[in-house]
């Protein structure tokens, strides 16, 4: 299959609305490419990268893909419409080019290494040898044409988070699911049962891959849906790694399926956009528990919630 590569150089102050525009033309998802963000993971990295530092964009650049079919020129035509109109044509750099799918999947492998993430937790792709050490939990991941290989920092937030918030028995869904790492860490951090949500087919059957692939798929339903549109269940706790206008939306629904004393763990919240956030959580009865950041990027938990 062929898909279009469309990459926008943004200002730091538009990348989340670069996102969001993305994500509401039905692209699952986006990858954000920020110097910015690689600074802060060299100033972590135990080893030495090797990496030309004039190959980094000089600022932020938003990728998505779309499929290329009868639809494409008109998607293209309404996502250069919405950027001008946000701060005119000289603000955003539009690039494009054509991919195979099975170009796309090939290129993860030159550069996606085992990352260890809070105490425990190694995400490690299904083709690279990692001999895990006692007490470590393993994630075997082949993102392939979906987004989520755990190497974001938003990824991160909610993996360190979920480490502690997790000790067995719980039922979480996890909206917006991409690849499924956070799926299959809750998987195997002990919950009984995950639900796994995204809107993209693509990234649904590359999380369906991935939980087969961890052998936990006799605990976890992958379903293609928009949000928690029509989804009947009893939550401990709600995840979601996404864009802060897509959590703004999925609170009230959020509200409806955590049990009382739920929690929910919201991540992808750029810095500027975290009092929207709060606020709204706050205007639904949810009380912030837990903020922790990295870079320019937020996650929140917050317990409770008031149905209407």
């Amino acid at each position: 299959m062929e898909w279009l590569e469309i990459a926008v150089t943004t200002p730091g102050e538009w990348v989340e609305a670069v996102s969001n525009i993305f994500i509401e033309l039905g692209t699952g998802g986006v990858a954000i490419e920020d110097p910015a963000l690689f600074s802060l993971y060299l100033q972590g990295a135990e080893d030495e990268v090797a990496l030309d530092p004039s190959s980094l964009p000089r600022e932020p650049v938003v990728k998505a893909y779309l499929p290329v079919d009868e639809n494409l020129d008109v998607r293209v035509a309404t996502l250069k419409r919405r950027l001008f109109a946000l701060a005119g044509e000289d603000v955003f750099n539009i690039r494009t080019r054509r991919v195979m799918e099975e170009d796309w999947a090939r290129a993860w492998r030159d550069y996606y290494k085992p990352v260890p993430v809070g105490r425990r937790l190694v995400i490690k792709p299904a083709w690279e040898e990692y001999p895990a050490l006692p007490g470590q939990v393993v994630i075997e991941m082949d993102p392939g044409m979906a987004f989520g290989s755990g190497t974001h920092p938003t990824t991160q937030l909610c993996l360190t988070l979920m480490e502690d918030i997790l000790s067995g028995g719980e039922v979480v869904v996890d909206v917006g699911t991409g690849s499924g790492v956070l799926t299959i860490a809750a998987a195997l951090l002990g919950a009984r049962r995950v639900v796994a949500i995204d809107n993209d087919p693509v990234a649904v059957s590359a999380a369906r891959d991935n939980v087969k692939l961890n052998r936990v798929q006799d605990k976890v339903e992958v379903l293609c849906n928009n949000l928690l549109d029509g989804v009947a269940i009893t939550a401990d706790v709600v995840v979601a790694n996404i864009v802060a206008d897509v959590i703004i939306r999925l609170i009230p629904q959020a509200v409806g399926i955590l049990k009382p004393e739920g929690l929910f763990i919201a991540s992808g919240i750029i810095r500027g956009r975290e009092r929207d956030v709060v606020g709204a959580l706050e205007n639904h009865g949810f009380k912030i528990v837990d903020r922790r950041c990295r870079g320019e990027w937020y996650a929140l938990v917050a317990r409770g919630g008031c149905r209407p």
